[in-house]
């Protein structure tokens, strides 16, 4: 068995593998009303990135409020104590935001009243806008579909195949899953311009209605493919990538998911073909063991 390509795979940047919300490359002249996307930016924030912003804007908010309250000397008493200090202020202002009775601070003047009025109903929108933001981030859909690290070129029904495996790490069912195979690469025209050109690759079978445990994705390399005819040294020259798109409903939430992947050149493997994984216990039910998801052997 071997669980690894027979060389070593080169470490690129592929449209396909790029996370949501990372970037490819930077690109120049874009609006800059691109800013502004507030949403989608706290959607593709990381967790931790995404809980220090949050603390970070608190903080900013209950440090102004509380310098508001402090430039009126008699706004906020503390009882006999008198007029409060900055720190009691801000503490002041974080209790109030989060529509509390203000502790054992009163707002003495109408100008520290209105604050605390405006206050308060900041920290309402406040609070509704953090809950809205963190329900959509945890109810956004992802899939949890793990490709094969690498492809394989094996002769299936004595047709060379190209074949590369999709497994659901739920364990539950994606409903009529589709998938689509475009093989990328580098073509120079006629008149000597050259560009990056997609090219859809017909599969065998392109739908699974209940894709709940592994599929083998295949497609013949005959005559009407692109691929026909390459070497692997060929399909390095024009930098060839296969990318594939894979999208279908999600049972339990019952929402649609996508999941993406791309294989290089060099993450192709030539005559070998996959180990299978699927079992038949003895209760009758099938068993997927994916330690052996990745594995091949000589075909």
């Amino acid at each position: 068995m071997n669980k690894k390509p027979p060389h070593p795979v080169k470490k690129r940047i592929s449209l396909s593998k790029v996370k949501p919300g990372q970037r490819l490359a930077v690109v120049k002249g874009q609006d800059s009303s691109r800013y502004k996307d507030f949403y989608h930016f706290v959607l593709t924030a990381s967790w931790p990135f995404f809980i220090v912003q949050l603390g970070a804007a608190f903080v900013a908010v209950n440090l102004l409020f509380a310098t508001l309250y402090v430039l009126d000397t008699d706004g906020l008493v503390a009882g006999a104590d008198g007029p409060v200090n900055f720190l009691q202020a801000f503490f002041f202002s974080v209790d109030t935001l989060g529509a509390g009775a203000g502790g054992e601070f009163t707002a003495h003047s109408l100008y520290a009243k209105s604050l605390v009025a405006g206050e308060s109903f900041i920290g309402i929108l406040t609070v509704a806008l953090f809950a809205g933001i963190m329900f959509a981030r945890f109810s956004r859909p992802f899939a949890r579909v793990v490709f094969s690290n690498i492809a394989v070129v094996t002769p299936f029904d004595g047709v060379p195949t190209l074949m590369f495996r999709a497994a659901n790490q739920r364990g539950d069912s994606i409903l009529d899953a589709t998938v689509n195979v475009s093989l990328a690469r580098m073509h120079t025209t006629a008149e000597g311009v050259t560009m990056r050109r997609f090219e859809e690759l017909k599969l065998m079978r392109s739908n699974n209605p209940l894709f709940a445990l592994s599929w083998t994705v295949m497609h013949a390399i005959d005559e009407s493919s692109p691929l026909f005819g390459l070497t692997p040294e060929q399909m390095e020259a024009r930098d060839m990538e296969i990318v594939v798109m894979l999208n279908g409903l999600d049972e339990i939430i019952a929402d649609h998911i996508y999941a993406r992947h791309a294989y290089w050149h060099d993450e192709i493997v030539w005559n070998r073909r996959f180990v299978d994984v699927i079992t038949i216990a003895p209760t009758g039910h099938r068993t997927v063991n994916l330690d052996l998801f990745h594995d091949t052997v000589e075909s």
